[in-house]
């Protein structure tokens, strides 16, 4: 079983090394494919065929905001005779966007697309090299920070959208005076892996490289679910909890969560995971402890310059000891500053599963090593 699972796996990845080695001069056009894209896992955007022209409706997949948002993608050259009202034409394919976060950068990594991307906003923890090549010779710009974006700097570079958060404060309101289409980018607020990597079919319509983005996806969703089977039967599932304290404040993430469900993939379940919110929210610590004190593993994302380690937990708060995960040193961590965790993790959720089954569950990963998060030894 385990040899077919891993012969899966490695064809699933030639698959994807063949997509990726296209470039962006091999786009498919829209016309003649209007049957190809279809949405499974997302819940923040649907597609519907009107001929060649896609009709994109956006919505909050974790349903906290009402507001939707809708695009008709036309074909250059096509009529737009019978698009609905409230349908804003977007022609197709753009040859320059606006990415105002690594999640949506993401996308254009994945699909080699980056000649698209002409500006972007804050650059701290880019990994990439092209981009930062891009940036240092002018082919990408930096258009500021969120709430004081250069105006002048956006129409110079004069992109065709703008990819957005339009549920975050950002100051967007200020770029409505550019004159440049907005489209949101909702991918952040999905609740499932593969719901947030299916955003790379947004990209694909987007660019006019839908089959390269429907086939770039498939492997994600291949290699992703054949891990799925290694946990179906496992015996034991560990208890893991997520977060620090900031500000006295507790953040956390509901049991409907991205987060909770790729802890459940992985073989093990989440602190919360009878909560019915998919959102996040502020616990205080009294709250967190009396649910996770005797939790197997403890989820931690930050930033911090140098070697982190049991003791910097400890000198930050000393409150952290009590916990059975620090006493077992059962923390499992990521660093932002050292791996390119937005700019790739969002296209890559079966490399942050297989992190997770492999501290859950070694046994079933034996020769796997980890690629965002690590069991914290030290």
């Amino acid at each position: 079983m385990k040899k077919t699972l891993l012969l899966l796996l490695t064809v699933a990845a030639l698959v994807i090394a063949g997509c990726k080695g296209r470039t962006s001069g091999q786009r498919s056009g829209i016309g003649g494919t209007a049957d190809s894209t279809t949405v499974r896992y997302a819940q923040g955007f649907t597609v519907t065929n009107l001929g060649d022209i896609r009709l994109i409706d956006l919505q909050d997949p974790q349903k906290e905001e009402t507001q939707s948002f809708h695009y008709a993608l036309v074909p250059k050259g096509a009529k737009t005779d019978g698009i609905p009202k409230e349908y804003t034409p977007i022609e197709v394919p753009i040859s320059k966007v606006i990415c105002m976060t690594s999640l949506q950068l993401s996308s254009f990594i994945k699909l080699d697309e980056l000649d698209a991307v002409v500006g972007i906003t804050s650059t701290r923890h880019l990994f990439n090299e092209e981009m930062n090549e891009r940036l240092k010779d002018g082919r990408t710009h930096k258009i500021g920070i969120e709430g004081n974006f250069d105006n002048e700097v956006i129409m110079a570079v004069n992109p065709d959208i703008i990819l957005i958060s339009p549920f975050k404060r950002g100051g967007y309101e200020a770029l409505k005076n550019v004159d440049i289409t907005l489209v949101p980018h909702l991918g952040y607020k999905e609740t499932t892996p593969l719901g947030q990597a299916e955003w790379i079919k947004f990209a694909g319509m987007l660019l006019g490289c839908e089959h390269k983005a429907d086939s770039i996806f498939s492997g994600i969703e291949e290699r992703y679910l054949a891990l799925t089977k290694l946990t179906e039967n496992v015996t034991s599932r560990p208890v893991v909890f997520s977060g620090e304290l900031q500000g006295g404040n507790w953040y956390a993430v509901g049991g409907q969560s991205f987060l909770a469900r790729i802890f459940k993939d992985a073989g093990g379940d989440y602190f919360l995971k009878d909560d019915p919110h998919s959102g996040g929210f502020t616990m205080d610590y009294e709250v967190v402890y009396s649910q996770a004190a005797n939790a197997d593993y403890w989820r931690i994302v930050n930033s911090y310059q140098g070697d982190y380690s049991y003791k910097v937990l400890a000198d930050d708060d000393t409150r952290y000891t009590d916990f059975k995960a620090w006493k077992e040193h059962g923390v499992v961590y990521c660093n932002m500053s050292k791996t390119p965790f937005y700019e790739s993790m969002p296209m890559e959720p079966e490399l942050v599963l297989s992190d997770f089954i492999k501290v859950f569950h070694p046994e079933l990963l034996p020769d796997y090593t980890p690629h965002y998060y690590k069991l914290l030894t030290e």
